[in-house]
């Protein structure tokens, strides 16, 4: 079950930068970390993401997108969009034992990675967010209510957009992990800012009797 911060790896902090963020994140209490990188070439998301799965040793380590970096590396999952390998066929590759997140913009859409045996959830983008350029139109929290009305117990990760402030009603909404990156990233001490998430997070898992 992820439950917390979910942590998700951004360009502009490249490099180095992403080692000693995930480092820093992994430090303050993320309960996953998803590595994603769309402007690498393949030798060196692999390099990386080695580097990275050590580091994430004790918490799921999850590959946004790319089931072979994920092969490659023996990481612990993938995250696909609507637009990538359809989830079945990343079962059959990855076996039944790895997690396979699933971005959805609809309750139709969830509906369907549950129904092909989806792991999670990542319910996107909750808010505007920048640091995803084709993320689409803000969903708001309406969609994770109507979500979890449906189903019950499924794990969903709210992602985009999300600020200190709303993060306890995203969780009261029916998320049980949310990803801040804008409001993580550009502040100074991001582990700081993760801790400030967490506690939130686990005020609005325990309003809803689920911490």
């Amino acid at each position: 079950m992820l439950r917390g911060f979910y942590f998700i790896t951004d360009r502009p902090s490249g490099g180095e930068g992403i080692i000693d963020a995930v480092k820093e994140a992994v430090r303050s209490g993320v309960c996953a970390v998803q590595y994603r990188d769309k402007n690498v070439f393949m030798r060196e998301m692999v390099k990386e993401a080695l580097k990275l799965r050590k580091i994430c040793s004790k918490i799921p380590f999850i590959i946004n997108d790319r089931v072979d970096v994920a092969l490659a590396v023996k990481a612990d999952g993938v995250h696909l969009g609507q637009d990538d390998i359809p989830v079945n066929v990343a079962r059959k590759l990855l076996g039944k034992n790895k997690i396979i997140g699933l971005t959805v913009h609809s309750l139709r859409q969830a509906e369907e990675g549950i129904k092909l045996k989806a792991d999670y959830l990542g319910v996107s983008p909750v808010f505007l967010t920048s640091t995803k350029a084709d993320a689409g139109r803000p969903v708001g929290p309406g969609l994770i209510s109507q979500i979890r009305a449906r189903f019950k117990r499924f794990p969903i990760v709210a992602i985009g957009g999300i600020k200190l402030e709303y993060a306890q009603d995203v969780i009261a909404s029916g998320a049980d992990a949310l990803c801040a990156i804008s409001a993580v990233l550009k502040r100074e001490d991001a582990g700081a800012e993760i801790k400030k998430f967490i506690d939130k997070i686990n005020i609005g898992l325990a309003r809803r009797g689920v911490l």
